[in-house]
């Protein structure tokens, strides 16, 4: 029996070849490995040995030889082909150990060169393991060092790796091949910013198999990118509380990605993935009093979304009530004194909250036989495209609150509405058929406070109704995207009613 035997990961490679070694296995190998196990001990052979050809090209060839794929690629049950390997003095080779050149590690650097990139790219290991994988029949393929033990202990027990194990590794063999080329292409285009191919392959890590999805009796796991961002969730560390859930995630995701909009000290709470309460302070503490007062009800059982730390005053008055998870850039020692008495409080610390989501930055939403993908949502609106379609044009004090409404509507799913007063939201209607119902509930879920308030809608006005809707609630200024056929019934119906309106000429649905 021959095992080939050629990694980067060195992890646990002396000791698989030496137990290798007492099995009576003869070990072939290459460059550094080849050296590392000469070093401990292990009688190698090298593989020019076997090809009768010497390593060149800088190493950039060594194994790309009859000699190598003859041996992995023969099918034993096939008197032809062992007949050829006789002919052509070529052994089998029955194990391949082999795991890739580190692109991902090396693309990772900060200060990496597309030239280095490029010389990280295996070629020769990702042949060699397709082909043992494509032949597992006979070959035991191995990429990843974990796996070792397992070849060990059957070949130990029963002088042989059953079939199971060899097809179960020669599956994860082609799910890495395909990651580590789907990861390089991914690179190579975004080099050049290139559009999406016609044939879309991403690959993601998995980070934790949860315990289940939306629902009890839904399976869940929460995979990451090999290279998120600073200041994505993914990055968060979890200092309190139990194991995350699939909807904590999400609805967390969500808080997240309404945090960013603001740079002022900001609170967001969210529940079932909407915002329920956004406010902005002087500090944390009053951002959060004003999140927290727009609407008490839905914020229990909620996530909280900070940009700022927080500290013992903002803790005491969270810890009133029960939430699910804490989110914020950090924590002060006396708040988590006060936090962790809660034992199934979760706190999460992500130092870059703040950081921006950087334009181009693709969603994707699965679809039944299919995949949605789009650039995530980044803009708002232009200053310079704002127009007051209306005689009379908002105050300072209500274009403070429209902008602000504007940035909370973007994240509500659709139609959204929201009702702002005093830089923090007073009602919020998400997710409903027609609109005049969502304006109609941000105004019931106001609770009387509407007089003098303001309303941001994320899609146009169909009708004048919603105009008099708010009015009718005390609403002195409106904002929306504007694009509609009867823009102009709208814009009549606020000027006979004395409401100012802006339209930004954005849309931001959120389905």
């Amino acid at each position: 029996m021959r095992a080939l035997i050629s990694v980067s990961d060195k992890t646990g490679v002396v000791e698989f070849a030496q137990k290798l070694e007492e099995l009576g296995v003869q070990i072939i190998s290459t460059g550094g490995t080849a050296a590392r196990l000469k070093d401990e001990g292990v009688a190698v052979t090298g593989i020019s040995e076997v090809t009768g050809f010497p390593e060149c090209l800088d190493g950039r060839v060594k194994t790309l030889h009859p000699a190598v794929h003859g041996g992995i690629l023969a099918m034993r049950e096939k008197p032809e082909h062992m007949q050829q390997l006789k002919e052509l003095n070529i052994e089998p080779i029955d194990i391949v150990a082999i795991n890739l050149y580190p692109f991902k590690q090396t693309i990772l650097k900060e200060d990496v060169t597309l030239e280095e990139a490029i010389e990280n790219i295996d070629i020769g290991g990702p042949t060699m393991l397709r082909s043992a994988a494509k032949n597992h029949k006979d070959v035991v393929v191995i990429c990843d060092p974990k796996d070792y033990e397992k070849v060990l202990f059957e070949l130990k027990e029963n002088g042989t790796v059953s079939y199971d194990t060899k097809y179960k590794l020669a599956l994860k063999v082609f799910e890495h091949t395909a990651a580590y080329d789907a990861l390089i292409s991914d690179y190579l285009r975004k080099q050049i910013q290139n559009e999406l191919p016609e044939q879309l392959t991403l690959t993601f890590e998995k980070a934790q198999e949860l315990r289940y999805g939306e629902n009890p009796h839904q399976k869940a796991w929460y995979y990451k990118e090999v290279k998120p961002q600073a200041g994505d969730l993914i990055n968060a560390r979890q200092l309190h509380g139990k194991e995350l859930s699939f909807n904590n995630i999400n609805d967390t995701n969500g808080a997240l990605e309404a945090l960013k909009e603001f740079e002022e000290p900001t609170v967001v709470a969210v529940k079932h993935a909407n915002p329920c309460g956004v406010g902005i302070g002087s500090d944390v503490y009053e951002a959060y009093l004003k999140a927290y007062a727009a609407d008490p009800v839905s914020i229990y059982g909620g996530i909280v979304a900070a940009n700022r730390s927080v500290d013992e005053k903002t803790a005491l008055e969270i810890s009133k009530i029960f939430v699910e998870i804490i989110i914020a850039p950090d924590f002060t020692e006396k708040a988590l004194e006060i936090l962790t008495k809660k034992k199934n409080l979760r706190l999460l610390k992500l130092p870059a909250i703040s950081d921006p989501i950087q334009p181009g930055t693709l969603t994707l939403k699965k679809v039944t036989g299919g995949l949605l993908v789009q650039e995530i949502d980044t803009t708002l609106f232009e200053e310079e495209s704002l127009k007051v379609v209306t005689d009379r044009e908002p105050n300072e004090k209500e274009m403070a609150d429209l902008r602000f409404a504007m940035k909370v509507v973007k994240h509500i799913k659709s139609n959204g509405i929201v009702i702002a007063k005093d830089q923090r939201t007073l009602g919020i209607g998400p997710g409903q058929v027609n609109r005049i119902w969502a304006v109609e509930n941000s105004v019931k879920q106001a609770t009387g406070e509407t007089k003098g308030a303001i309303l941001a809608s994320d899609a146009f006005f169909p009708f004048h109704d919603c105009v008099q809707a708010a009015a009718d609630a005390g609403i002195t200024a409106i904002i929306q995207p504007g694009g509609s056929i009867r823009d102009e019934e709208s814009i009549k119906k606020a000027n006979e009613l004395g409401i100012a309106m802006v339209f930004t000429g954005v849309r931001h649905f959120k389905h």
